[in-house]
């Protein structure tokens, strides 16, 4: 219990951290927010609890794949706020095409990744 009680506190810390910087520098928020500490923090707890090198590679692959679909959002966000949109629902546009792009992405390469849909 005091493991997941560390890993929600850390996890949930670089969160917080990433919104408090992002409120005195955007950009320094975007660089904290675009490392990829959840990933690396998933990849550190998966090790940590399965001691699987092996199941630790495929996650990787997998996150590379879901990356791709996960940048239309932060494409499309931008050009709707800057068409003068509501903030709300272009964060709902967004997130839709985004979902559209994942579901995209699994049809097309669910066979080509040996990870992926947990081969």
């Amino acid at each position: 219990m005091l493991y997941y009680g560390l890993k929600i506190t850390i996890t949930l810390a670089l969160i917080i951290a990433a919104s408090e910087i992002a409120k005195r520098s955007t950009l320094l928020g975007g660089l904290v927010a675009s490392i990829p500490i959840v990933s690396v923090l998933a990849m550190v707890w998966l090790y940590v609890e399965t001691r699987s090198a092996v199941k630790v590679e495929l996650f990787a692959r997998d996150i590379f794949w879901m990356v791709l679909p996960s940048l239309s959002l932060f494409i499309c966000l931008p050009i709707l706020l800057k068409q003068g949109w509501n903030f709300w629902l272009s964060l709902g546009v967004s997130i839709a095409v985004m979902f559209g792009c994942y579901l995209l992405v699994l049809i097309l390469f669910k066979d080509v990744s040996p990870g992926m849909l947990n081969k």
